[in-house]
């Protein structure tokens, strides 16, 4: 007897990566800080930290941090502005606080001293205005864009580095620190709505896996993360 076809059969939900707490992110920026001091090439403290913050607090994919550009943070009033280049063309805006963009100047201020000719003027501190718009916001130790092995890799040495390597779902790297920045939100009650524009899913379904709750604006939500406490404790560590 053939066996019946498997028709009907309901798919099997994906499962989420576990999110990241406060002591694990704690640890991560630990060992990040701690590169300050190495004399490897590739060791690189502050685009590391900038790298893990910005996954953390804006919830970029890992293809998104490599395709990001100089110009598509805008500084404002209340914090920034990410423009994101999501999945299947699909633009977003991730508005940040003030913090995060700290953290990428301070970031910014360490590749001007390394890459000084690839700043379109000599600036004090090499702000975001001292780039051209079209720099990759990220890149290697040679100066070019970053690759995706290198993100994933980098945020996996910490990992490794912090000793929690152990502790991590298999294969969640990037994609964990996003399920942290989605997560964070959630537990503040923001609504599945903001949070599907927020993270670029193509639908509510998706963001419904993460949060139940009321709507509220995307600046208001974005301020709400708890995980801001850290971009204070690293501004300034290496300059």
């Amino acid at each position: 007897m053939n066996p019946m076809p498997l028709i009907g059969r309901p798919k099997i939900a994906k499962t989420l990566p576990k999110a990241i707490d406060g002591d694990t992110v704690a640890q991560l920026l630990a060992v990040i800080a701690a590169d300050s001091d190495s004399s490897l090439g590739t060791d690189w403290a502050q685009r590391d930290r900038a790298l893990l913050l910005t996954a953390l607090l804006a919830g970029l994919r890992a293809d998104e941090l490599v395709r990001s550009n100089i110009g598509d943070i805008r500084a404002t009033e209340e914090g920034g502005v990410i423009n994101v280049r999501g999945k299947g063309g699909k633009d977003r805006r991730i508005p940040v606080e003030e913090g995060l963009i700290g953290v990428l100047e301070d970031y910014l201020h360490s590749r001007a001293s390394r890459f000084p000719a690839t700043t379109k003027r000599r600036s004090a501190d090499a702000t975001l205005a001292a780039w051209p718009s079209n720099a990759p916001l990220f890149v290697g130790c040679d100066g070019e864009r970053i690759t995706r092995g290198t993100v994933q890799s980098r945020v996996l040495r910490a990992y490794k580095k912090a000793g929690l390597n152990g502790q991590r779902p298999r294969g969640a790297l990037v994609h964990g620190l996003r399920h942290t920045f989605a997560t964070e939100l959630a537990n503040a009650d923001v609504s599945v709505y903001t949070l599907m524009k927020l993270l670029g899913h193509e639908s509510m379904a998706t963001s419904q896996r993460y949060v139940a709750g009321a709507g509220t604006e995307n600046r208001d939500a974005a301020a709400r993360n708890p995980l801001y406490q850290f971009t204070e404790e690293q501004r300034g560590l290496d300059r």
